[in-house]
């Protein structure tokens, strides 16, 4: 994209998550490329462990095997494991032995504890290795905006974090193998435990893990389990009625804690008596069941007995909770799901928690056991009418809808929708107040979002699927959440289509068609913005036809067809012309404008510009005079006027600074830093190219702090010190290359061989490398055949490896 151009969000702005990140740490590999990662910096590490069990008894051989991994690392036996696997069957104590003993360790691990329920094996849909990538990256410390695309890039990026740090990572019920893999540490101190009912042996084989298989408990460990869950609420029960209970379900710690907590709530019963019941339900199951797995058949008993006991309330509640749409909830969403004539939620969550058939995660949040909930989805299906199995979903999904457009509203930068979401009597209102409340409950529902939009499509309520969708495009821009923006945008797309919501189907693909360019996807950002431009045509929406092509042609001049642009933004002009909009006939002309600086057309420009910034000032929109400011900077210099590009440029910041608005302040000073260079003040461009650096990284804008360092390359080298100025453009390069931005890449690389040649004149080393450079930085930019590229390539091959003092072409800004 241009530099220092926003139009991220179609308009000329660009969405951005605030939140500081830790220090930028390079390592350069064999290439000789620069691979960044976020340091430690003042991110606190994250804790990310639910609590562990109550009563823990035994296991003492398993956390053994666990020890010696802590062991042979001090004393310098590392056999280099990074992966340990604990398999076993279903209920058989998995992760309460890799979360009693993650925590008994903690000080082992001081940067820090990951966990994540992959949900292999649950109801609902697994966690996909780039969801769990993401929310580690960001727990992290790494911006979400800086988070790449691809799995294979974010696995790479979360291995280089890693690689020098103590932490331990949890992945928790785990599928397969392949889900695996990615979140596995590399070579290093951190150390990965993974819980599955698989063995998956290609951990093994290919990635070196180590394995155990966790069997039963023993009867002595069953009935201490047992003795230590009751003790305080009932004693001097027969030891063989102990045994015999511990018999009876298997011997697996999931049931045997049930049934424990179910004894401790009748103290005055006798043991008999319960072990009674739980033979006539054993043999009922018994009779239904094919034999095939005793285990598990002896866990469903457990259920089922402990079930049957509950109060009607109670289990009706514990059926509903199977139809939510995600792995953890709090008291709100259980509300939506019993519905208005439930009154009694909190009393039946605290019932079916006092019954083990629900976990308080702590701060109101709850979650289901897998085996539990595919148990509450059986019993739904078989007790609970479909048609208000139906309505459960639809009162929660309508709830987060509700929710969601609230956030959107104190929190997003776009509030612009489609429609507006107001609050049913049958549905809960949002458990916020009040921007900070509604950022942390993002935060916590943010997974159960996504999964409200699968839920709302496959129980067939496609309005609520797409309504979600477009609600929730406006927080996934805010926060550059670009994995679930996808993802749910695809699902949302799909049900509009169904429906033949022909302006929700345009309204999704513009978003698609933004988050494309904002990963520089172009390809398929324009087939988004073209196939909504279609639609918006085919109903008459004029304003929304001009938006989208204001969008499409920042997408040509993102991939450097400023042509094409023109035309697009000349039609969207025509158009906004007759619709009496002055606000959206001055930001088409600011976007003309562009185009015609990077046509070499610095006239038309001047005359859009100048139209745009005085209507903006009418208005009274800062944001917008601003950024019209840094075009008229940059028209200024290619004019030779440097005094009105340095006050342009320094009025521009002054704005953003007023605003508060630190994105924009980083942009404005890269144009005031060039401003300076081209007006001979190359100290005071190294103090705004270097504030600008700062700004985006801290809000996590890797592709223009690549363009900031890059700038601070420059002015190290007009302050004659090349080796610095070579060190920085080495980064930006770099960095370039990380987001797939060869354009900004080839300039970098040139700026890069210049700068060493520089230094290889001055005494220094460099120059060789430089030859090699200008090559690379040419076949780059082969296919670019604009104005700006063809200075650009005819620089690098004037240059020829002699130094020809800085530069001070066009295509160099």
């Amino acid at each position: 994209m241009p530099q220092g151009q926003l139009g991220d969000a179609g308009d000329g702005t660009r969405s951005t998550m605030s939140g500081r990140a830790g220090d930028v740490v390079q390592a350069r590999d064999i290439s000789g490329d620069i691979h960044f990662h976020y340091g430690r910096g003042t991110h606190a590490p994250p804790w990310q462990l639910p609590r562990g069990v109550r009563v823990f008894v035994n296991r003492l051989a398993d956390q053994e095997r666990l020890d010696e991994l802590i062991t042979a690392r001090r004393d310098g036996r590392d056999t280099g494991t990074v992966a340990y696997l604990i398999a076993g069957t279903a209920g058989v104590g998995k992760t309460s032995l890799a979360l009693h003993w993650a925590h008994r360790i903690r000080d082992e691990f001081p940067d820090g504890q990951l966990y994540v329920d992959l949900r292999g094996y649950d109801p609902g849909v697994p966690v996909t290795p780039g969801q769990a990538l993401e929310r580690f990256l960001i727990a992290l410390g790494v911006p979400a905006s800086a988070v790449p695309n691809d799995v294979e890039a974010k696995s790479s990026l979360y291995r280089s974090i890693l690689a020098d740090r103590r932490t331990l990572v949890i992945l928790d019920n785990a599928g397969t193998a392949a889900q695996v893999r990615p979140l596995i540490p590399g070579t290093g101190p951190s150390l990965a435990i993974v819980t599955s009912r698989g063995r998956l042996s290609g951990l093994l084989v290919r990635d070196g893990a180590q394995r155990t298989i966790l069997g039963t408990l023993t009867e002595d460990e069953s009935v201490e389990l047992l003795t230590k869950t009751t003790a305080g609420y009932r004693s001097g029960d027969d030891p063989a009625d102990l045994a015999e209970l511990a018999r009876l379900c298997a011997h697996l710690p999931l049931a045997l804690r049930i049934a424990a907590e179910r004894a401790a709530a009748r103290p005055g019963m006798p043991l008999s008596e319960l072990i009674a019941d739980l033979r006539d339900e054993s043999s009922l199951w018994d009779a239904l069941s094919t034999g095939d797995e005793d285990d598990a058949d002896a866990v469903r008993t457990v259920f089922a007995w402990s079930y049957r006991a509950l109060p009607d309330n109670a289990a009706r509640l514990f059926c509903l909770l199977g139809l939510h749409p995600g792995g953890e909830f709090g008291e709100t969403a259980a509300r939506a799901l019993a519905g208005p004539e439930d009154d009694r939620v909190r009393t039946s969550l605290d019932v079916l928690v006092g019954a083990y058939l629900l976990e308080n995660g702590g701060s109101g949040r709850y979650r289901f056991h897998d085996l539990l909930r595919a148990y509450a989805v059986d019993r739904a299906r078989s007790e609970i009418t479909q048609e208000e199995q139906l309505a459960a979903v639809e009162r929660v999904c309508s709830w987060y809808l509700h929710c969601a457009y609230q956030c959107v509203l104190s929190l997003a930068h776009d509030t612009t929708l489609l429609f507006t979401v107001e609050p049913s009597p049958d549905v809960p209102g949002p458990p916020f107040a009040g921007r900070e409340q509604a950022a942390r409950w993002y935060e916590e529902e943010r997974t159960n979002l996504a999964g409200a939009v699968r839920a709302a499509t496959e129980t067939g309520r496609l309005e609520l699927a797409w309504k979600l969708a477009v609600v929730l495009e406006r927080l996934y821009a805010t926060y550059n959440h670009c994995q679930d923006w996808w993802d749910t945008s695809l699902v949302g797309l799909d049900a509009a289509r169904a429906l033949d919501h022909r302006e929700a189907e345009a309204a999704l693909c513009d978003g698609l068609g933004r988050l494309c360019r904002m990963t520089l996807q172009l390809d398929e950002a324009a087939h988004y913005h073209r196939r909504a431009i279609a639609i918006h045509r085919e109903r008459g929406d004029r304003l929304s036809t001009v938006k989208v092509l204001n969008g499409l042609g920042w997408v040509d001049l993102f991939a450097h067809r400023p042509d094409q642009a023109r035309a697009e933004l000349e039609e969207a002009l025509s158009i906004v012309e007759g619709l009496d909009h002055p606000r959206w006939s001055a930001i088409v002309r600011y976007s003309l404008g562009y185009a015609f600086l990077q046509l070499d057309r610095p006239d038309d420009a001047h005359d859009l510009l100048t139209k745009s910034l005085a209507t903006f000032r009418e208005l009274n929109d800062r944001l917008y005079e601003s950024m019209v400011l840094t075009g008229l900077s940059l028209l200024r210099r290619r004019r030779g006027e440097p005094s009105e590009a340095l006050s342009a440029a320094a009025e521009a910041v002054t704005i953003a600074r007023e605003m508060d608005n630190p994105l924009w302040e980083g942009t404005a000073l890269l144009y005031l830093g060039k401003a300076q260079s081209a007006a001979g003040l190359p100290s005071e461009a190294l103090v705004s190219t270097q504030r600008a650096a700062v700004i985006f990284r801290r809000d996590g804008d890797p592709s223009r702090e690549a363009m900031a360092l890059d700038g601070t390359g420059r002015a190290y080298r007009a302050l004659g010190r090349p080796s610095e100025a070579a060190d920085f453009h080495r980064r930006a390069a770099a960095v370039h290359r990380q987001v797939g931005d060869r354009w900004k890449r080839a300039k970098s690389l040139a700026h890069l061989a210049d700068a060493l040649t520089a230094a290889q004149r001055a005494g220094g080393d460099g120059g060789d490398e430089a030859a090699p450079l200008r090559r690379e930085a040419l076949e780059l930019l082969d296919g670019f055949d604009d104005v700006r590229s063809a200075a650009l390539k005819a620089e690098i091959i004037a240059a020829g490896g002699t130094d020809q003092g800085p530069r001070s072409s066009r295509s160099s800004e």
